[in-house]
């Protein structure tokens, strides 16, 4: 990190106390290159407690005693990044990879059986990173890892005692076993081929959808959205059902390409191969389809498409499928080539439980379909819409409900299994450490061959009773006063209400993109309120209430939109930057937020809001700006929201809240009267994946952001905006030369 502040003592928080001890340990597919060049895919035990990592050929439990082959401990500079699905000798697994922040080419790579059982890995680690960033906080000597004096694994093993454990909490077991991983193919443990590569719901944002029931069949409900029929173009419709699944065994059915198990559900597309791997999350297929039992024409079908999925911060999935041309499936005879309908599926998972037999995910397919086609449906005497390709793919989500109904023994395949303990239960002296002196680190343990706090989520919450997710019926003009008491009671709490305010004129500060005069103006800015986003309430922690955000807390100044070779850091120390201005070190504070795009150029957009008074200290404010990056990255939150755009990037981008520490690497530089955040999004392949479809369509977006800091305890709730921006239809052509 750079220009990291040191936090004090008073600034004590969840973030800042121990984490609790867990261990956790599964089976897991080692995967790197020898020494020869060869690539190689391990089935291993991992083993992590606390911040240190074992690795074995045999299940430590079931062969007490054995020495791990790969040991380490978990650093505070650990990096592990989820690269999706991955073909393996013809059986799919997820890949997750290990770095060191402070050294790119230190990796390594383990892979799971499927996407649960790497999330539970991701977070498995991102405590162990926590307990190595609180270890070093609290200065503790033995936690100092001095990268530069490392041990070579390759050489001796450092001398090991037994350990004994004091304060752990929880036992986790992640996976199924080594069983669950050979059934993904039979002959995984062996060297791997290479992978070739290719050149509705709860939610923090207002959705400008209008859906309306307008059909059920088989058991679902079929909605139309209201608001895109008036427009003539693209109509979108979308079925919904409640399965009674894990919304993670629900994911792995949908992705599945197997035709024996899609025959079961999938009456339409049974038929899919895979084309590309492009990532881990983006991949190309081919499919076929025989119209026959829909339509009178008889002729056969097949069609190519590209599939990217995301995953929430809430656990939810969300898959985009758009029709594609590749030139490894060129038209084939015998075959009508066909272009699909562009459509989305979306996973959540409904009312939490620990016993997986209760689980239940709710499923939304969105269809895209012409106007034109649905009038003729609706409004033909002699046209049934139950007749279409279209309803054949929205009666998908009834095909998938009925499989698992006829399918018990797949609801009770979770992922995890957690047993609450006082003291150590795994084979007592018998489970061995490394001597916590040595300078080992993990991303090198795990890259040779012979960092969580549970972050409770906006959306993961089973609603009580009588819950209420928006404002109670009251007239404009009161809510509208409420919003502005309690903006200005924030304001009092966070800023220094004994100070007069200092006058903020923008006609002062200057960026390289121009403020917006209207709603049609392009390529600009413009400083929206908070009304267009929900945050938490007063009583969120008892009843998770959210109210209508206020005004933001701090003065939009102006707005930078760079372009350069490399990826731009320290935005603020440019000596042409606005805050190097004279009018800009007048100003109490003023936050930086450098949100980095990867793309050819690289570009970056920076946000500059001022206040117009001292932070007060002790607030939420203060214990971020002066705080310690750990507590930094807890709770620096976004909220997206696409005003206007093609409907498929907003099932994209989403509207949901996401902590940005947890999702991307975030470097923050703390200086005289600034603090400047770099939002790294090219860290993460599934942001760096997402940016990339908004870039495609960014002239046509009009896109509003939220920043806030999160509220976990009642002293700070509500919560409250820091600042907003919207976003006018960019132009990548304008950006300016760093």
């Amino acid at each position: 990190m750079v220009g990291s502040s040191e936090g004090s003592g008073s600034n004590s928080s969840s973030e800042d106390r121990a984490p609790a001890v867990v261990e956790s340990f599964g089976w897991v597919y080692h995967m790197g290159v020898n020494s020869i060049g060869r690539e190689y895919c391990h089935l291993r035990f991992l083993y992590l407690k606390g911040k240190h990592v074992m690795m074995y050929k045999r299940d430590l439990h079931e062969n007490p005693g054995i020495k791990p082959i790969r040991k380490g401990v978990v650093s505070n500079t650990l990096m592990v990044e989820e690269l999706g699905r991955r073909k393996v000798n013809h059986g799919d697994v997820f890949v997750l990879r290990f770095s060191n922040r402070l050294d790119d080419t230190k990796k390594g790579e383990i892979a799971c059986a499927t996407a649960a059982e790497a999330r539970k890995w991701v977070e498995a680690f991102d405590q162990a990173r926590q307990q190595a960033a609180y270890d070093l906080w609290r200065g503790s000597g033995r936690a100092k890892i001095n990268t530069e004096n490392e041990i070579n694994l390759e050489g001796h093993r450092p001398r090991l005692r037994p350990y004994t454990a004091d304060g752990l909490k929880k036992l986790v077991r992640i996976g199924k076993g080594p069983e669950k991983l050979l059934r993904q193919s039979s002959d995984l443990g062996s060297n791997a081929r290479s992978v070739e590569h290719l050149e509705g719901d709860v939610i923090d944002g207002n959705e400008a959808h209008e859906w309306k029931c307008i059909l059920t069949v088989n058991g679902i409900r079929i909605f139309e959205d209201v608001a895109s029929a008036k427009t003539g173009k693209g109509l979108l419709m979308k079925s919904i059902a409640v399965i009674d699944a894990n919304l993670d065994i629900v994911f792995d059915v949908v992705c599945n390409l197997d035709k024996h198990q899609r025959y079961q559900w999938d009456m339409l597309t049974g038929d899919l191969d895979l084309i590309d791997s492009i990532d881990g999350h983006y991949d190309v297929i081919y499919g076929t389809y025989d119209p026959k039992y829909l339509t009178r024409w008889h002729s056969k079908r097949d069609f190519v498409f590209s599939r990217q999925w995301f995953r929430g911060q809430d656990g939810s999935y969300t898959i985009l499928q758009f029709p594609v041309i590749h030139k490894k499936r060129p038209p084939r005879s015998g075959y009508q080539r066909t272009e699909i309908n562009p459509s989305t599926w979306e996973i959540r998972g409904l009312n939490p439980s620990p016993t997986p037999s209760a689980d239940k995910c709710l499923v939304t397919q969105t269809l895209e379909i012409q106007s034109s086609g649905w009038h003729r449906w609706r409004h033909n005497h002699y046209s049934k819409f139950e007749k279409t390709i279209p309803c054949a793919c929205l009666c998908q989500v009834a095909g998938l409900r009925e499989y698992f109904a006829a399918n018990p023994t797949l609801k009770f395949d979770s992922p995890t299994t957690v047993v609450h303990s006082s003291i150590s239960s795994v084979s007592g002296a018998s489970c061995e450490l490394e001597d916590p002196n040595s300078k080992d680190e993990f991303y090198d343990a795990i890259a040779s061959d012979a960092s969580l706090e549970d972050e409770d989520s906006d959306e993961d919450v089973e609603l009580p009773k009588g819950g209420q997710m928006k404002l109670k019926n009251v007239s404009w003009a009161i809510a509208s006063l409420a919003l502005k008491q309690r903006s200005a009671l924030v304001a009092n709490t966070e800023l220094d209400a004994n100070t007069s305010p200092i006058s903020v004129d923008l006609n002062q500060f200057h960026g390289s993109m121009r403020q917006g005069k209207d709603a049609s103006d392009t390529n600009c800015w413009t400083s929206p309120g908070g009304q267009g986003f929900m945050i938490r309430g007063k009583t969120y922690l008892t009843d998770y209430s959210k109210v209508v955000g206020g005004d933001p807390l701090l003065k939009l100044l102006a707005v930078d939109w760079f372009t350069a070779d490399t990826k731009i850091d320290k935005v603020a120390l440019y000596p042409k930057c606005l805050v190097q201005s004279e009018a800009a070190k007048k100003l109490p504070f003023i936050l930086v937020i450098n949100l980095q795009v990867p793309a050819k150029p690289n570009y970056s957009l920076a946000l500059y809001y001022g206040a117009n008074r001292p932070i007060n200290k002790g607030s939420l404010l203060k214990r971020f700006v002066d705080g310690t990056d750990m507590f930094r990255d807890a709770r620096f939150k976004l909220i997206p929201s696409i005003i206007e755009g093609y409907w498929m990037v907003k099932r994209a981008v989403g509207s949901k809240a996401c902590i940005l520490g947890k999702a991307v690497t975030c470097s923050y530089l703390r200086q005289d009267n600034f603090l400047e955040i770099d939002v790294d999004i090219g860290s993460s392949s599934v942001a760096k994946s997402i940016i990339g479809l908004v870039l495609g369509y960014v002239t046509s977006i009009v896109v509003d952001l939220a920043i806030l800091i999160e509220a976990k305890e009642e002293k700070e709730l509500p919560e409250y905006i820091l600042g907003t921006v919207r976003l006018n239809r960019l132009r990548t052509d304008c950006a300016v030369p760093f």
